[in-house]
């Protein structure tokens, strides 16, 4: 590795640490005061940042609270890649979707508050939507591979179905997780899930 690659990979990673805490330090501020009431100024403050050291980093407050998960659709399509390719695309990406489903299952309750708050205030929820349309764009390659379609041909519509409904699925598991006082873990909501779509429970 070149000193310039090196360089660039701790700037990387300086970077992501950076993310993390300030995505951190909103997600305490939210839980304490409500998103509403929780202002970039609060974030700055409590973060002890300037609001352009804040915005060279995340462009909103809703990217800044859904923090490293906004990037997770990138891991999401290399784990989808990474399967066997005689797998089928809707195991493949009941399989791919594993490593996420632990992540968040293995947070403490303040990750169930968090993401129970983001699916129940509406500007959370459709920023939440908008990052599954981009993860969308970034599946749709890998699963019309497996299918033998081209994902330029949008004449057909089997790759979108695929990865619409998964990720519809994913949604229904985690409305499902923080509804219930005592849930079941989280891979095994999105496998009843999953497996309600496909016609198998």
């Amino acid at each position: 590795m070149s000193p310039q690659q090196t360089a660039r990979g701790a700037r990387e990673r300086a970077r992501q640490a950076m993310r993390g805490e300030v995505a951190r330090t909103v997600q305490d501020l939210v839980l304490e005061h409500g998103y509403e009431r929780t202002t970039v100024d609060d974030i700055c403050t409590a973060a002890e940042i300037s609001r352009s050291t804040f915005f060279r980093y995340f462009s909103s407050k809703e990217e800044a609270l859904f923090g490293v998960t906004a990037d997770a659709g990138e891991y999401l399509r290399d784990a989808l890649a990474a399967r066997p390719l005689d797998e089928a695309p809707w195991v493949a990406m009941r399989r791919a979707l594993t490593p996420l489903m632990e992540e968040y299952g293995a947070g403490d309750e303040r990750t169930r508050r968090l993401t129970r708050l983001i699916v129940n205030t509406p500007p959370l929820a459709a920023w939440h939507r908008e990052k599954n349309a981009r993860w969308h764009e970034l599946l749709r390659p890998e699963i019309a591979r497996r299918l033998g379609a081209d994902p330029a041909d949008a004449s057909d519509p089997r790759a979108n179905a695929v990865i619409a409904a998964a990720l519809g699925c994913v949604e229904a598991t985690l409305l499902a997780w923080t509804s219930d006082a005592r849930p079941r873990p989280l891979p095994e909501i999105l496998d009843r899930a999953m497996g309600a779509a496909y016609g198998v429970e």
